[in-house]
């Protein structure tokens, strides 16, 4: 893939549009985004930081990221993965963010700022190519955002490349099997988190492709209607967007929730980088 395409920049103008929007996307899966966080996680940390959350589960919480460690956060959005990571990683360590917005990365600065983390910075970059060195990263985490890459494999790629030998993986997304055609093709669904992810198999195929090992997948948990359609509502800026012709909007949520109903769910997933 070759630089930033149309599809990054209407990804990116629908989230600077949605992090403008007051109360961001927080809690919009129930039970897969802030209640996946440990409430030691998240006191303290700015209000924005909370109420910009656009994840689909807690990358941080499940590792074993220690003081000194060096962290990549792909798509870090307004920063609470980068505020978590950066408690934990202490003085000495280090905290990358990545994100292409810079609605995104101006909100994650300043939530840095607030919290009085100076070990943690952002970068503008996209995350088919990040702007990190080879092999100098001891966890990269993510939450729900490698779905809405164009080129899948340049991510994971990516990823082993930033590790270390030995450094590890663990990533928060979505993952689909067998989508209707009118879901798949719609615009809004893949801002969404839902159009454009691909299948379990196909995420595990692709991280080994990429030469990491030990890859695994250590939690579900599997969307139904209502989560669905809650997470429609909350994640569009104007659910109008998803309407289908001949069909008012909330015929065309409800639609769209109970035709994607079992076959949309977040998994934490976990890779790691040989050592030789």
């Amino acid at each position: 893939m070759n630089g930033r395409t149309k599809l990054h920049d209407e990804v990116s103008e629908f989230y600077s549009r949605a992090v403008a929007r007051s109360g961001g996307g927080a809690a919009s899966v129930e039970g897969a985004v802030l209640t996946d966080y440990a409430a030691a996680d998240l006191a303290g940390l700015p209000d924005d930081a909370l109420a910009s959350a656009f994840g689909c589960g807690n990358p941080v919480a499940f590792s074993r990221v220690k003081p000194g460690d060096t962290v990549v956060d792909l798509g870090s959005g307004a920063g609470i993965d980068l505020l978590i990571a950066g408690r934990k990683v202490g003085a000495h360590g280090r905290v990358i963010g990545v994100d292409m917005t810079d609605a995104m990365i101006e909100r994650a600065q300043a939530n840095a700022a607030a919290a009085g983390l100076a070990n943690v910075e952002v970068r503008k970059g996209l995350i088919e190519d990040l702007p990190v060195d080879d092999a100098s990263v001891d966890w990269v985490i993510s939450n729900c955002v490698i779905n809405l890459s164009p080129d899948k494999p340049a991510v994971f790629a990516e990823i082993a490349r930033v590790l270390k030998p030995g450094g590890q993986m663990l990533v928060s997304d979505i993952v689909v099997e067998d989508l209707p055609d009118w879901v798949r093709e719609n615009k809004a669904l893949y801002s969404a988190c839902v159009a454009g992810a691909i299948s379990e198999s196909d995420y595990i195929a692709g991280l080994r492709a990429a030469g990491l090992a030990d890859v695994e997948v250590r939690e579900r948990l599997v969307y139904d209607a209502d989560q669905l359609e809650a997470m429609y509502r909350e994640e569009m800026p104007d659910v109008a967007t998803l309407r289908e012709a001949g069909e008012s909007t909330e015929a065309t949520l409800r639609r769209a929730a109970v035709e994607a109903a079992g076959k949309v769910w977040s998994i934490n997933v976990y890779a790691r980088k040989p050592a030789a």
